[in-house]
Order: structure tokens, then C-alpha cells, then sequence
């Protein structure tokens, strides 16, 4: 099985700044892809950005050009670097990784979530 860790939540000023990371660990044979998503109160849980074990990005329509996706194959670790947030991004953020064990089988895992919020 594969365990999700997530830091760097909290709460920041519209226009400013937060990091998160989440380190993947367990019996891990391959890591693929791994993204955040985030769901706001009474919304559904959207996609906020994702990246391929070799690099390529995608990212939601409401953070592009504000937030970057970037990992770490040797350190198995996703970042998501969030820059002039607004009080939209309010939301608890969802670490995703998809990776498959050494029994040959490929699961979606899932983090606990880390609370982001941003004051007007």
C-alpha cells in the first residue's frame, strides 16, 4: 500500500503565497502520474493540477498562470507552489498519486487533505 503525506497548509493573505507537499511511501513499484485537488464547502472536489512521471503538467483553468506543479522521482514527493492566491482557493487540498505495487496492481491513493485558506 501507498501512503500520502501532506504539509505546508495554512492560512495567507489574498496575493500571497503557500507550498505544499506530499510524500508518497510505501511498497511502491512504479509511481505515475501524481496531482492536487481541492474542494471547497457544499462544492464538488475539482482538479487543480497534475504531472506525469515525466514531467508534464495540467492544470485547472482557474490557476493557471498562479499555481506550478513540480515533483521529485527520487524523493517521491509532489509539490504545488501557489502564488497570488485569492479567496477562491479557499479549500481543503487532496494530494492524488496513482502507483502500482509490486503485486502488479495500480491504485488511485489518496492524501488526508490540508486545509488552505485565503482572507480578503
Amino acid at each position: 500500500q501507498v501512503q500520502l503525506v501532506e504539509s505546508g497548509g495554512g492560512l495567507v493573505q489574498a496575493g500571497g503565497s503557500l507550498r505544499l507537499s506530499c510524500a508518497a511511501s510505501g511498497s511502491i513499484f512504479s509511481l505515475n502520474a501524481m496531482g492536487w485537488y481541492r474542494q471547497a464547502p457544499g462544492k464538488q472536489r475539482d482538479l487543480v493540477a497534475d504531472i506525469t512521471r515525466g514531467g508534464i503538467t495540467n492544470y485547472g483553468d482557474s490557476v493557471k498562470g498562479r499555481f506550478t506543479i513540480s515533483r521529485d522521482n527520487v524523493k517521491n514527493t509532489v509539490y504545488l507552489q501557489m502564488n497570488s492566491l485569492k479567496p477562491e482557493d479557499t479549500a481543503v487540498y487532496y494530494c492524488k498519486a496513482t502507483a502500482r505495487d509490486y503485486r502488479w496492481d495500480e491504485y488511485d491513493y489518496w492524501g488526508q487533505g490540508t486545509q488552505v485558506t485565503v482572507s480578503s
